[in-house]
């Protein structure tokens, strides 16, 4: 069977950022830099990068490996409830949700706004 790189469905698209933001909180909290919790994960750096921003999806091998780089469980990174909106402001959060979006739906957000605040 061929390789196919596959994309990652809209609807977990805001877990993909999340699992990103996640894994470089821990990151920076145990002061390790990309490059060092990349090299002791096996992983490139720049593609360290790319998950911590939320544009690419890590294998399971790779989140266990990251895990272990930085001494945590892999499930620290997947704990998304509440703690995506700690620390945001609502309009972060807001930005977020539509960011992922179509151009047409981001439109519709838009609109619903100025008629929710009469502008």
């Amino acid at each position: 069977m061929p390789s196919q790189e596959r994309q990652c469905p809209p609807e977990f698209l805001n877990s993909q950022i999340l699992l990103g933001k996640n894994i470089r909180a821990v990151r920076d909290s145990v002061g390790i830099s990309r490059e060092v919790a990349a090299e002791q994960a096996g992983i490139d750096a720049d593609y360290l990068g790319e998950i911590e921003r939320g544009e690419k999806w890590p294998a399971l091998w790779m989140i266990r490996a990251i895990a272990r780089a930085l001494k945590v469980s892999p499930a620290r990174f997947f704990e998304f409830e509440g703690e995506s909106d700690a620390g945001t402001t609502a309009v972060e959060r807001l930005q977020q949700i539509v960011q992922t979006r179509a151009q047409e739906d981001q439109e519709l957000a838009l609109r619903i706004v100025k008629t929710l605040f009469g502008l």
